[in-house]
């Protein structure tokens, strides 16, 4: 089975079946058939890309209902931590913070359902991350969450003095403080 349970429900690591030799490696980074093979059936309807360099930490984003997303994350290059956090009300895990490294090596995916708030920070020199979504890009249901919110306590596996954040990441709201309108099925 290419699918790994995390401990949280329905967010999932995908790990594809990688066929390598003396010229390299081939791998189907994405088959719907193969997801839908395992009840796992989404449209993704975008793709995003980005390159960072060393210490930039990207987060903790979302967006609300009716235009939450569930996103497939991966990295072309380098490797990164990637954050999640349930927003779920009513979720056994809600407020449950996940983490998991993703790189260019072990071509891990993460597959994030909607209903959880997203980041990542850039272990290596640079990372290239693409991730598909299913829903299109909408900024009037932008939300987040503060990155160093006490309550989380995330480990972003850099320096705290090494981080660059955007000033609008600074802005964010902590968990107790944030709106979203999530609710676990």
């Amino acid at each position: 089975m290419p699918f790994i349970e995390t401990g949280i429900p329905d967010l999932l690591i995908y790990e594809p079946t990688v066929h390598g030799d003396s010229r390299g490696y081939f791998f189907e980074s994405y088959n719907a058939s193969t997801f839908r093979q395992e009840g796992i059936d989404f449209q993704f309807v975008q793709d995003n890309q980005a390159r960072s360099v060393y210490g930039v930490l990207r987060g903790l984003h979302f967006q609300q209902e009716p235009y939450a997303q569930t996103k497939l994350i991966r990295v072309l290059e380098g490797a990164i931590l990637d954050v999640v956090v349930d927003l779920r009300k009513g979720a056994p895990t809600y407020g449950k913070v996940y983490t998991l490294e993703l790189s260019a090596e072990n071509k891990l995916q993460l597959l994030i359902p909607k209903g959880f708030a997203h980041g990542y920070s850039v272990l290596s020199p640079v990372a290239e991350v693409i991730y598909k979504c299913d829903e299109f890009y909408n900024k009037s249901s932008e939300g987040g969450i503060r990155y160093n919110d006490p309550a989380l306590n995330i480990d972003w596996g850099i320096p705290t003095e090494a981080a660059i954040i955007s000033e609008k990441d600074l802005l964010l709201p902590l968990l107790a403080d944030c709106t979203h309108n999530f609710v676990y099925r």
